[in-house]
């Protein structure tokens, strides 16, 4: 190894977290080097995110105008396939990060490119793809935001077969024929719907009793009845045991529980994500490799006063926004400890993490879209709370039948009777997901009921939701 060289701080990881870290420090006026193994952006600019709301776009604004009267006979024929492509990988930045290093340039930090692994405390050690070797030492703070990977499960034949993961959903240049998905997860409905609308015949095998099931029971089951609609075919309480494939480019088989088998061009495991901390040396500072991190709210790692880890690798919440959000707490609470700054958690919670626990906002760009905040009428229950769960049925708002003719969907709101303020809302239809941010302020400012009936919808919206709840509630 070479002798160190010293920054004030070292972020593993140049994932939207990290970026927004080495963002936060370097506007602190604190140096700092960003370590990244693959590109600079991470999995949600390349695999994630970006990819799959590009792909998804085509799709949700043709099936929109395919019922708006005067527009449905002119959008009635196949996506160009090969454009939809071709928008991706514009967004993608054709798999280059270019544009994210002249960011980097810009803010003032220095990139490391290569693997990089906890050296001890406060250091890092990183190998270049051209096998050179640094270490870098951090005089305030190390921040790991090495994010998750794919989940593959061990099933018997299942790593021959070659599968798709997320990555694999968002990034393919051609269409299968038939795809199978393994999974009822955000990935398998959002994949979905895209690949049926592109042309493939998808299948998709949910061991649950449902999709989505982090949220309200009917966003699972709107999603799933326009997923059947479409054509695609949607399966749940079923097991796969075993997986086939028939060479390198035949077609590949599940085999379910009870011997039944499924075949298909392609399969796509969307069954969950795992932490990328199995080779980056939190041994050396006595942690377990492979694990999730464990953090205080200020993302600081449990007994290391000097290691911080935000985004997935937490586990407080599996969502870029929710680890931009917490990069933006660990870099301002760097910044303050650095500084010898009494940490601010009382006024507003500059220096703590409470929204990725109290409001987590989610955005599912099915067809129809799903959007949620908050805890669901179960998990409030769960929790202890009395609450009351508001029920609407969307396609009644005037703003909803303006933007499409047959507009299907439903809006709850979970209030809590003690305080009369909201804990949570779920939105289910097209256009739902810009529902999000307005209960998102209503659950984070713990707006009390009378004072919403106040926040008058705009007139036609399907916004005017809102005002629909609120009289159901009142009664």
């Amino acid at each position: 190894m070479t002798e160190a060289v010293e920054y004030d701080v070292v972020v593993l990881g140049g994932g939207p977290a990290g970026e927004n870290v080495a963002d936060r420090t370097r506007a602190a006026g604190l140096s700092t080097a960003l370590v990244e193994s693959e590109l600079v952006g991470g999995e949600c600019s390349y695999w994630a995110c970006v990819p799959s709301k590009a792909l998804l776009r085509p799709v949700l604004a043709r099936s929109e105008a395919r019922r708006v009267p005067g527009l449905a006979g002119a959008v009635q024929g196949p996506l160009d396939a090969e454009a939809v492509f071709a928008h991706r990988d514009e967004w993608t930045g054709h798999w280059k990060d270019d544009g994210q290093l002249d960011w980097l340039d810009s803010i003032g930090a220095h990139l490391y490119r290569g693997h990089g692994r906890l050296y001890g405390i406060r250091k890092v050690a990183v190998t270049s793809p051209e096998g050179e070797h640094h270490v870098l030492s951090a005089r305030h703070a190390v921040v790991v935001a090495t994010g998750t990977r794919a989940m593959v499960p061990d099933l018997p034949g299942l790593a021959g077969a070659r599968p798709w993961t997320s990555r694999e959903a968002t990034s393919a240049r051609r269409v299968p024929g038939r795809l199978l998905i393994v999974g009822g997860s955000v990935v398998a409905a959002e994949m979905a719907t895209a690949w049926q609308a592109l042309g493939s015949r998808v299948t998709v095998l949910v061991r649950g009793s449902r999709l989505l099931p982090r949220m309200e029971s009917f966003a699972g089951e709107l999603v799933a009845e326009a997923l059947t609609g479409a054509g695609a075919v949607v399966r749940t309480g079923v097991s796969v045991e075993a997986v086939v494939r028939d060479g390198s480019t035949g077609p590949v088989t599940v085999v379910l529980e009870g011997g039944e088998t499924l075949e298909g061009d392609e399969l796509l495991i969307a069954t969950g994500r795992e932490p990328r901390t199995d080779d980056i040396g939190l041994d050396t500072v006595g942690l377990t490799p492979g694990g999730w991190i464990g953090v205080d709210e200020s993302c600081r790692v449990d007994g290391h006063d000097w290691l911080y880890a935000v985004g997935d690798v937490n586990h407080r919440a599996l969502l870029t926004h929710q680890g931009k959000y917490q990069a933006r707490i660990a870099g301002a609470a760097i910044a303050a400890r650095a500084a010898g700054t009494e940490l601010d958690t009382a006024r507003w919670g500059a220096h703590a993490a409470t929204a990725d626990t109290a409001a987590l906002p989610q955005a599912v760009f099915t067809d129809p879209e799903a959007g949620a905040v908050g805890l669901t009428l179960d998990e409030a229950e769960r929790a202890g709370h009395r609450v009351r769960a508001v029920d609407h049925d969307l396609g009644k708002v005037s703003g909803a039948g303006l933007y499409a003719e047959g507009y299907r969907g439903r809006a709850r709101m979970v209030v809590d009777l003690d305080r009369e303020v909201l804990l949570g809302a779920t939105f289910v239809g097209p256009g739902a997901a810009e529902l999000v941010h307005a209960a998102t302020v209503a659950v984070v400012g713990e707006v009390p009921i009378d004072r919403l009936w106040h926040a008058v919808p705009s007139f036609p919206t399907i916004s005017e939701v809102w005002l629909r709840l609120l009289e159901t509630y009142r009664g």
